[in-house]
């Protein structure tokens, strides 16, 4: 039963194609359920995440084609149209392509930690459904302990590599844990919803929005646990913030020289680290001459950003020889558990021969035939079951040129030296 995974993802295929195979979490079990119902299937999970779609799935050699024709017709697709976007790795290769995506090697953005919570969350899921055996559990289990130890090792995920991340981080470097500290979020929209979420998860001792529109802050402040104040009060506000992030849609300076000096002057020049990811900019550039301001624009933080990117590049270089040692430690056991039901195999035939020809010899015997004669048969005939498929597989190896089987039999079934 060969393992292997077949796959869909950014790396392959746009959004609009992603979208017709993605699986949600309330379909998991009857997706699942059809695939074990497949011929020859006997293990398997569903991975699906925005970018992804993958099926991992220990099956016959025929399981890869009835996976692809399933995804098309489960979707409603004619046969074959997503064959393009599809990649698929059989064995070694599927062990390691699992564990490059739970290190966060093959993300959208190098280093994410996202897609681990989404992979356990993928096994979870396949064990209330059942479908998880021996081998498929093993191996994420191996991957979920891989993973930790890859990222930890090389660093990979130390360095923020988004706009809204990298500003929290520059507060922290500047003033350390945030649990003493009151942040001001100019804006309502995406980017300052990243910060508020970062923030909240730092501890922040208190969290303000402000906004031209009432409603849009009150909105944005119920989901941040955070107090929501109009734009028009910014002279109120700006003299609390120890960290004021803006990030609005405003043609014109939102916050001015004259507006962060009145501040300064009622916080006695503690300082203020504000961020200005606007474009235009919504912080007057002469606030950056004040003293006790620490003032970053959106092209400081991409500079810290690119860097960083950078650092995670090379993180990932040294990453792939832990990758290649968390695979052959997986492939060690997936081998030993191979050669354990071979050797298996082997020992109950040759059981059954052992007691069948048993039988035969106690029969002659009681009927008096000579003892010598019935063990040298008995003998040669268990001799000649218990070598006769291997000796048809290895002619017929010669046959169609099969040098490694024939190297495995030579190293197998060689003699032992004799000893001294």
């Amino acid at each position: 039963m060969p393992l292997f995974t077949i796959g869909i993802s950014h790396h392959t295929a746009p959004i609009e194609i992603r979208e017709k195979v993605a699986i949600s979490r309330a379909e998991y079990p009857a997706r699942v359920g059809e695939l074990r119902s497949l011929p020859g299937v006997e293990e398997v999970l569903i991975l699906g995440t925005c970018n992804r779609t993958e099926i991992y799935c220990l099956s016959s050699k025929d399981g890869k084609e009835a996976l692809l024709d399933w995804v098309h017709r489960s979707n409603g697709i004619p046969p074959g149209e997503l064959d393009e976007h599809f990649y698929a790795h059989e064995g070694e290769e599927a062990a390691r392509h699992l564990i490059r995506v739970a290190s966060g090697l093959d993300s959208l953005v190098l280093g994410e930690t996202q897609i681990l919570g989404q992979l356990k969350e993928a096994w979870q899921q396949a064990h209330e459904a059942g479908s998880l055996g021996t081998v498929l559990d093993r191996l994420f289990q191996h991957t979920f302990a891989a993973a930790k130890n890859i990222r930890t090792r090389s660093g990979i995920s130390d360095h923020p590599v988004s706009v809204a991340y990298t500003a929290v981080v520059l507060a922290r470097q500047i003033f350390g844990d945030l649990d003493r500290n009151t942040v001001v979020l100019v804006g309502a929209g995406e980017m300052v919803k990243l910060c508020g979420r970062y923030l909240r998860d730092h501890n922040i001792a208190k969290l303000l929005i402000l906004n031209r529109s009432r409603e849009a802050a009150e909105e944005l402040a119920e989901e941040l646990e955070a107090s929501a104040m109009t734009l028009d009060r910014l002279d109120e506000a700006l003299p609390s913030a120890d960290i004021l992030i803006s990030s609005t849609a405003s043609p014109r300076h939102v916050i001015t020289r004259a507006d962060v000096k009145a501040a300064l002057r009622r916080r006695r020049h503690r300082p203020m680290f504000l961020v200005d990811i606007a474009v235009p900019r919504d912080i007057e550039p002469a606030v950056a001459r004040l003293k006790d301001v620490y003032l970053y624009t959106i092209d400081d933080l991409q500079q810290v950003v690119d860097e960083n990117m950078q650092q995670r590049t090379n993180a990932a270089e040294l990453a792939q020889a832990n990758v290649d040692e968390a695979v052959a430690g997986f492939m060690r056991w997936l081998y030993g558990i191979r050669a354990g039901r071979t050797l298996k195999r082997i020992r109950e035939q040759s059981h059954r021969f052992e007691t069948d020809l048993t039988d035969r010899a106690l029969k002659r015997l009681n009927a008096g035939h000579d003892p010598g004669q019935v063990l040298q048969q008995m003998a040669s005939t268990l001799t000649n079951k218990i070598l006769h498929a291997p000796s048809t597989r290895l002619r017929e190896a010669a046959e169609d040129r099969d040098y490694e089987v024939l190297r495995a039999a030579d190293r197998i079934f060689r003699p032992e030296e004799p000893e001294d």
